[in-house]
């Protein structure tokens, strides 16, 4: 029989909410700093910064178009859950890409476009409908879940833009926090089990991968490492051979090897 999956995390959708327009703020504080030299620089695949910075602005965007349309009908169950959405991403690679191109070029003005996104945000997206269906490119979801998601677009790509720029852009605790979270639950998901204890402190502990189960003392097999660190492994900015030979990730115990199941996000 295999492992019981444990029940989902809860997310308080107000602090979510609230995690997402701090998340986006910093950004756009970082935004207003660029110059023109930095915005052509390359940035993610073939994205210059310009088209990264624009694509982070649809974080926001696609939760308030969502909201100007009515629920999906289908029923209360969403189509796609939280712990399914970070495998569901690779397929709509290319549309978000083309996507974002044209947004880049169609709005030049980028400071305008997150002061025209966050107000939209602010306005259209309550923070007391969390179980409210909204649709998505990976298919319905409950808004709460969906706002979770969110902060892990915001907190990558944050990410991302500090490695295309050096800018030091700050992190929001509570965007940090979920990001983190909903990765590490999503690694118990896919490998469910007890074997294998993956800390990423202060803000996550899961234990994964099928096996002897650990219940007292100090686990046999331990995996530990910093939030961003584990961010970059499960979205394949970082690998597990590298974060190793680099120090940033301690792996103990002989189940304790988790490339084989990263990244989680294409």
């Amino acid at each position: 029989m295999p492992p019981a999956r444990k029940r989902p995390r809860a997310y308080d959708v107000s602090r979510t909410r609230t995690a997402v327009l701090a998340q986006f703020a910093h950004v756009r504080d970082a935004v207003r700093t660029l110059t023109p030299e930095q915005l052509g620089l390359p940035a993610l695949g073939e994205w210059t910064v310009r088209e990264l910075v624009a694509h982070m602005t649809t974080a926001l965007e696609r939760v308030s178009r969502a909201m100007e349309l009515p629920a999906p009908g289908g029923g209360p169950r969403p189509e796609t859950t939280l712990l399914e959405w970070p495998f569901s991403t690779a397929r709509n690679a290319e549309t978000i890409a083309g996507d974002s191109r044209d947004l880049a070029a169609a709005r030049p003005g980028l400071d305008a476009l997150y002061g025209e996104t966050a107000a939209r945000f602010a306005e259209l997206v309550p923070s007391d409908a969390g179980d409210r269906l909204v649709a998505t490119r990976a298919g319905t979801m409950r808004l709460g879940d969906f706002l979770v998601t969110r902060t892990v677009e915001l907190v990558v790509h944050t990410d991302d833009l500090h490695r295309a720029t050096g800018l030091v852009i700050p992190y929001d605790r509570q965007a940090l926090a979920a990001c983190t979270r909903l990765l590490a639950d999503a690694l118990a998901d896919r490998a469910p089990g007890g074997s294998v204890e993956v800390r990423v402190p202060p803000f996550a502990v899961v234990q994964c991968i099928g096996g002897p189960k650990h219940t007292r003392g100090t686990p046999p097999n331990v995996v530990e490492t910093d939030p961003l660190t584990w961010i970059r492994l499960a979205t394949g900015r970082t690998r597990w051979a590298e974060a190793l030979d680099a120090a940033l990730v301690s792996a103990s115990g002989e189940r304790a090897d988790l490339a084989p199941l990263l990244p989680l996000m294409g």
